[in-house]
């Protein structure tokens, strides 16, 4: 396994914000993560478990139904294939949560194509896009059908990673004026070639023609490890949200291994 292929499809699936309330519109998500264009490498299955927990977070639902933020734990797995060393093909399911007033719940399912440039994690600058089509249940998002545009950009320094994702969402109601932007970035030391130490921060800003007041946007700031095994890749962070939208503490735990079908 590939020694940065922890540091690979990082990024966070928030949910659209809901203007009608603007304090609790910034959801909690089902995978936190920053993506840097690593892929698969071709004919490789690879299976991703998010997991993430809210011990404090955001009291009141996002829209009539939905499940809350606070003390609710949510994730998925991601399945994911190389299809060729510039295209890798991923689907999350099943996407599950429980929260005090729901308990147990399936929350949907998810489609992802990445194309980044081959070798992302050996360049010093590295490039891709990532596109996500979702179908919601009606108590994670009130559209059914969601998507993702995830541009990718980095720079592998050596031995500091900086990675930026200028992720727009859309819910398909009222074209580019329902746009939300919600961008997450990551940098990294990495301490050896097996571990790493990052910061990483996930925001929601709100539609793209305009953002909503800065103290009512989502801002949250991650510490994170990441350590690569023989068997297993591990990534454990802690988030702090700094604004009234955001969730005040979250955990979050990724753990990711290449899969032998032969």
């Amino acid at each position: 396994m590939n020694q940065n292929r922890i540091f690979r499809r990082f990024g966070l699936w928030p949910l659209t914000a809901v203007l009608l309330f603007p304090i609790a519109g910034f959801a909690q998500g089902d995978e936190i993560q920053v993506y840097d264009g690593g892929l698969a490498p071709k004919g490789v299955f690879n299976l991703t478990l998010h997991n993430n927990f809210t011990p404090k977070g955001i009291k009141t639902p996002s829209f009539p139904g939905a499940i809350t933020s606070d003390k609710s734990w949510n994730g998925v797995p991601e399945w994911a294939l190389g299809v060729t060393n510039w295209f890798e093909a991923g689907l999350y399911m099943p996407l599950y949560s429980v929260d005090q007033n729901f308990g147990a719940k399936l929350d949907g399912f998810k489609l992802r194509a990445l194309f980044a440039v081959p070798r992302a994690d050996d360049r010093k600058f590295s490039y891709g896009v990532n596109f996500e089509f979702s179908v919601n249940a009606k108590h994670w998002d009130e559209r059914r059908i969601t998507s993702e545009i995830r541009p990718i950009v980095g720079w592998h320094l050596k031995p500091i990673d900086v990675i930026f994702n200028p992720i727009v969402d859309t819910n398909y109601t009222g074209g580019f004026k329902n746009l939300e932007f919600v961008p997450a970035e990551r940098i990294a030391w990495n301490v050896s070639t097996s571990t790493a130490l990052a910061i990483e921060e996930y925001a929601d800003y709100g539609p793209l023609r305009q953002f909503v007041a800065g103290r009512d946007q989502g801002h949250q700031f991650f510490a994170v490890i990441d350590h690569n095994t023989k068997y297993l890749d591990v990534e454990a962070g802690v988030g702090v949200g700094v604004t009234r939208g955001s969730d005040k503490l979250t955990l979050k735990l990724i753990l990711s291994r290449d899969l032998n079908i032969h």
